[in-house]
């Protein structure tokens, strides 16, 4: 990642605009092991019926063009086979209740018991489908593996497309979540032996799930960077929600106003998320891409572009070398544009993931859109860019006290900031 300044003003407040080069060459990184993705096409089976947002198609178009730039297999990301967690695995984190009941509702789709009701199964968000307790339990299972394929030092970076389904809290189900998987990887990382975890959550909706599971936890440092939830669902992550006793500063929320583009959102992103993660001092660091922030979605009010989504990969990348010697878990999340976004936001990941970034300007190739026609009718995008050079004014340069989006990041500092010893005024 390449980062420079020009000058730059706005109400009345001067500094210097920070502007990502598009790393045009396509250059990779110095990663200094191995990069593995953790999947099989048969991840695809969570799928909750062809009215749902949330399509597997997203993903299987996303592998498939990642094969297709030859970002998978010699000089890319290695495969590896996901397992299917196993109960005792689940149960690490979600109750048995839980556990029993996405069991029960997945034999018998069209017979629900009250309990299955009252753990968010059944609901317009999760409807239940046949297989649904294997099918949840083998997305598990590849975070787990890419969790594992990390802490014990076979891979350097790992990921789990399928992954970063963080709502679902510890009793039920919510929002497109059956188990949490991504709660269920830090705690297999804690549980191998790793002392301190910061997981960062750039998808759009707040990450609750994996926030409340770890609130009293003072060895995860949960940041999730979201529309507020003045807004939008979960209607949660507010500032001050800084963790429980004993706990505190290691939630930090930073809630950004609805219509934040690519430079507000990158404003906000580096004025919060790499002072506390250095501070907090992680040996591993995992992430949750969800890519709903994007202008395109159809859920939520974010104005994010590709060009946008891919700094803030690349900028994770930079912060897991620069505090936790590369140890870098990914996951996947929220993304509803199936053709438009996914495919080429998480292609971009990937890329970055394996070390090797892609241009922005590469042109999508013709077998791979002739494909999405064939089997939804759409066209799709013919680039891997929006044609935006992400840009964004520095925090260090002074805020504005009369815009929303530095009144919600001193809000985020001024929470927790002084919690981790951190001066919150520019």
């Amino acid at each position: 990642m390449h980062v420079t300044s020009v000058p730059f003003g706005i109400g009345g407040v001067t500094g210097s605009l920070r502007v990502m080069a598009q790393d045009r060459g396509g250059a990779g990184d110095a990663c200094a092991g191995p990069a593995t993705a953790v999947f099989d096409a048969s991840l695809t089976e969570y799928d909750f019926g062809p009215t749902h947002p949330m399509s597997p198609m997203r993903v299987d178009l996303t592998m498939r063009l990642a094969e297709q730039l030859g970002l998978l297999g010699d000089g890319g990301l290695r495969l590896v086979e996901p397992p299917v967690a196993t109960d005792e695995q689940l149960t690490r984190v979600h109750d048995e209740g839980l556990v029993a009941a996405v069991s029960r509702a997945g034999a018998d789709p069209g017979n629900l018991d009250a309990e299955c009701l009252g753990r968010g199964l059944g609901s317009s968000d999760n409807p239940v489908f046949a297989g649904m307790h294997h099918a949840a339990a083998h997305v598990v299972g590849a975070t787990l593996e890419a969790a594992r394929q990390v802490g014990s030092g076979e891979s350097l970076h790992s990921v789990s497309i399928t992954g970063g389904l963080h709502h679902a809290m510890r009793d039920r189900s919510s929002g497109f979540c059956v188990y949490n998987d991504v709660a269920l990887g830090i705690q297999a990382l804690l549980d191998d032996g790793v002392e301190r975890v910061a997981y960062v959550d750039v998808d759009v909706h707040h990450g609750d799930g994996v926030e409340q599971i770890f609130w009293d936890d003072p060895r995860v440092l949960t940041i999730s960077v979201h529309e507020t939830g003045q807004a939008l669902f979960p209607g949660t992550g507010f500032p001050t929600d800084t963790g429980g006793p004993g706990a505190d500063g290691t939630a930090v929320n930073l809630a950004l106003p609805s219509g934040t583009g690519d430079a507000g959102w990158l404003r906000a992103f580096h004025a919060v998320v790499p002072q506390v993660v250095r501070a907090f001092e992680p040996q591993v660091l995992v992430t949750q891409h969800g890519c709903d922030s994007h202008m395109d979605d159809p859920l939520a009010h974010l104005m994010l572009s590709v060009d946008g989504q891919r700094a803030s990969y690349l900028a994770l990348h930079d912060l897991a070398h620069e505090v936790c010697g590369g140890r870098w878990v990914a996951t996947g999340g929220g993304g509803y544009a199936l053709v438009e976004v996914v495919p080429r936001a998480w292609v971009h990941l990937l890329a970055i993931v394996a070390g090797r970034p892609l241009d922005p300007e590469t042109r999508v190739p013709a077998a791979w859109r002739e494909h999405v026609e064939a089997i939804t009718g759409w066209s799709a995008p013919s680039r891997l860019t929006d044609g935006r050079t992400p840009a964004w004014r520095d925090w260090e340069d002074g805020y504005d006290p009369e815009s929303r989006l530095d009144q919600a990041v001193l809000a985020t500092r001024a929470a927790v900031f002084p919690l981790h010893g951190l001066d919150p005024m520019p």
